[in-house]
């Protein structure tokens, strides 16, 4: 069964996705930057790194949400490179739009309403395609990666930021409180919805983190699947290549 964010809506999870990240996108930056003590700043920094041999030209960044990970893909991509972000929610979009305005990036970023499941673009037309704690929220994930794959350029690189679950005593204990407990309060508290901030540990506790993952990127067709932990797995980046 799906894990979604409103149990009583009838929707399915990829509606009930958007609606949830409409209601909370005037508060996700910073609750993102308060609930991870700012940690989310060090991962995405990290996961970018990942392009920096590459140095695409064509990005395409999944779930952008409200752009921070395109934006930061830009310090390992190409002097002219261009980034399209797609995400389902146009809210969390919005919110985008004003802060590349804001940074003057309106010209190099592009955001688009669009489904990560049925991407509107050609085959083999990006460098590289992106995902910072996105893909969880699919409601098929194999469909949705194998869109990824698709559109991906023969020998270019998928980087995927996400949600892991820590495996070691005590970190293993300490986060499962912490995320069961705490963040579900302070993030009803300062969101207003109900239901997001507890949807997310339940969405983290049944995506399939680690060895699991890189096994649907193999299913997918994806090639040198790596995983790489962060903070003793509290995150983690997955690469790939087609």
């Amino acid at each position: 069964m799906a894990v979604v964010p409103y149990k009583d809506d009838t929707s399915g999870k990829k509606s009930q996705v958007a609606n949830m990240f409409n209601s909370i996108a005037g508060k996700y930056d910073f609750l993102n930057h308060f609930l991870s003590a700012g940690t989310d700043i060090y991962w995405r920094r990290k996961a970018v790194s990942e392009l920096k041999q590459l140095r695409p030209a064509r990005i395409l960044d999944i779930a952008t949400g409200t752009a921070d990970f395109a934006i930061e893909t830009l310090r390992a991509a190409a002097p002219d490179a261009k980034v399209t972000g797609v995400d389902i929610s146009e809210g969390m979009l919005d919110v985008g739009r004003r802060k590349l305005e804001a940074k003057g990036l309106s010209h190099r970023i592009k955001l688009e309403l669009g489904d990560s499941e049925s991407l509107p673009f050609a085959d083999n037309e990006f460098d590289a395609v992106t995902a910072s704690f996105g893909v969880r929220n699919f409601e098929n994930l194999e469909k949705g990666l194998a869109e990824m794959r698709r559109v991906l350029r023969p020998g270019g690189k998928l980087v995927v930021l996400e949600f892991s679950k820590p495996t070691a005593f005590p970190l293993k204990q300490a986060y499962n409180f912490y995320f069961r407990r705490i963040l579900p309060v302070f993030g009803k508290l300062i969101s207003k919805d109900n239901s997001a901030y507890t949807y997310l540990p339940e969405s983290v506790q049944a995506f399939p983190d680690g060895p699991d993952f890189l096994a649907i990127l193999r299913k997918v067709g994806f090639t040198s699947p790596a995983w790489q932990p962060l903070t003793f797995g509290i995150s983690s980046i997955y690469t790939a290549q087609k």
